[in-house]
């Protein structure tokens, strides 16, 4: 019998999205450590989820833990709706307004939501997706975008 159902399914999805990377990376080439084929990566980090997987299938029978609560489906929705959200508008409305909405609609999932904080982070995580994204990394993405007259 399971002692800790959270550590069990946890290692079973692991070991499920790991053997997923392996199986769809099998027909490619591996290569080798120093000149790398399209399978390589896939397949070494496939098999690390594995190995954790397993690892912790078997500490969910040594390890006591408590049992798995009820599904969060307003967590789910919103953080599923935020991605989405912020999909479909980053570039009709930018970045300075789809981060701040993926932001606010995510933190909303949590029963310990607060506007201060939630703001703050709105701020610098959209400050930081600027300068990293658009600055450092040239991404074609318009901080404001064309739906707001630019």
């Amino acid at each position: 019998m399971k002692r800790n159902p959270k550590d069990f399914w946890t290692g079973l999805i692991y070991i499920g999205f790991g053997s997923a990377a392996i199986f769809i990376a099998r027909d490619y080439g591996m290569g080798t450590a120093v000149k790398m084929g399209p399978a390589y990566f896939p397949t070494i980090l496939g098999g690390l989820l594995v190995g954790i997987g397993v690892i912790s299938a078997i500490r969910s029978f040594v390890i006591p833990g408590a049992p798995i609560g009820p599904f969060a489906f307003k967590g789910l929705t919103l953080v599923s709706v935020s991605v989405l959200l912020c999909g479909f508008i980053v570039r009709g409305a930018g970045l300075a307004v789809a981060i701040p909405l993926l932001v606010i609609v995510s933190a909303l999932a949590s029963s310990q939501f607060r506007w201060r904080p939630t703001l703050m982070m709105a701020a610098g995580l959209t400050i930081f997706c600027v300068l990293v994204f658009i600055k450092g990394l040239g991404i074609p993405l318009p901080i404001i975008g064309p739906w707001f007259g630019r």
